[in-house]
This record gives structure tokens, sequence and C-alpha cells, in this order.
């Protein structure tokens, strides 16, 4: 048996705006520090540095 390989969590697209973030809120993920490089928060939405379209596929391969 080997170990488990733990995934890294996916941060969401837009936040819920939740009193109480979830895990995966793209503020509360910028806060801690564990968004993927690349990455930023405007507006409570999710949005790369370089200015293309935030898509699942591409946050995958930067996470």
């Amino acid at each position: 048996m080997g170990k488990k390989k733990q995934v890294k969590s996916l941060p969401k697209t837009e936040c819920c705006v939740s009193k109480s973030r979830c895990s995966r809120c793209p503020l509360q993920m910028l806060k801690d520090g564990t968004l993927p490089a690349g990455y930023t928060v405007k507006k409570r939405k999710l949005v790369s540095l370089d200015g293309s379209k935030v898509t699942k596929k591409r946050l995958k391969a930067a996470a």
C-alpha cells in the first residue's frame, strides 16, 4: 500500500459571498497564500494576471 497523494483544492471562479468563507473561496485562498501562481482576485472574481480568461482546464494545470 502506498501513501495517498493529497490533491490541492482548486479555487472557485467566484466568491459566494457567505459570511463564513469556505476553504475554496478565492478571497480566503488569497489571504492564506494558497492561490495558484499567476492568479489574483478582483471584485470577488478569480482573474489571471496576464489578462487571459480563467478556465477550469487552465486552473487545473496551474495547480
